[in-house]
């Protein structure tokens, strides 16, 4: 068959969900923005750099110029108009990460993450309201461990806009989970950041194939009809 022959168009996009989209239904959920993972000089960024890791130039620099300026951004816009802004957090409850599943219990204590460390807190640039929800999970995705589903339905949001770290692991697992029940999610793919540029980009790419959609926190702002 010749290259021309071939039909390369994406099918899926004749499946994909399209709902009007509704301010008030919506919901900014900001993922594991905390020192441990979500920060140069935070657990990981302390043991990259010792290591000599050539990857955490990209990783925080993506954080540091594009990641925290654009969910400020977003936040700055959410709570302008009275939205609602939900925080996930990652980490074990005790200090020896004993309530940790087996997959993420040396990571946890390798990276200090656990509840009253420093490490587990939310950067101080993006620091929640006193009003604002925060859950913390011990799974890579949040519907797994907290009560976030319950909540989002009791607050009669069901529109989602993901942010946060790491990309392809608990922004795209939840977001994944979301779909799965129901919820409209939004990646937005400039306030995602992850450690290998490729596996922010085949996450991107795969999970608008029926998951959900992936838009710029520029289009995003401008339909919800909210300024920042």
């Amino acid at each position: 068959m010749a290259a021309s022959d071939i039909d390369d168009t994406d099918y899926i996009k004749e499946f994909m969900d399209e709902r009007p989209v509704d301010f008030g239904q919506a919901a900014l959920i900001v993922v594991d923005m905390q020192y441990a993972t979500g920060h140069r000089d935070g657990a990981l960024g302390r043991r990259m750099q010792a290591e000599g890791s050539n990857v955490a130039a990209y990783r925080f620099g993506r954080i540091e110029s594009l990641v925290v300026p654009n969910i400020k951004r977003l936040l700055d816009a959410f709570r302008g108009g009275g939205g609602e802004v939900i925080y996930l957090t990652v980490g074990a409850a005790k200090a020896d990460c004993s309530d940790a599943p087996p997959h993420m219990k040396k990571m946890f204590q390798a990276l200090d993450n656990f509840k009253g460390s420093h490490d587990h807190e939310i950067i101080d640039e993006l620091k929640p309201r006193p009003d604002e929800q925060i859950l913390n999970k011990t799974s890579i995705g949040a519907f797994a461990s907290t009560g976030l589903d319950h909540l989002l339905r009791s607050l009669g949001k069901n529109q989602l806009y993901m942010t946060g770290v790491s990309t392809n692991m608990c922004v795209e697992t939840t977001a994944r989970e979301a779909a799965d029940r129901g919820y409209a999610v939004t990646l937005l793919e400039d306030a995602c950041a992850t450690t290998h540029e490729d596996l922010h980009n085949a996450t991107i790419t795969n999970f608008q194939r029926l998951f959900g959609r992936v838009l710029s926190t520029q289009d995003a702002v401008e339909e919800l009809g909210i300024t920042t």
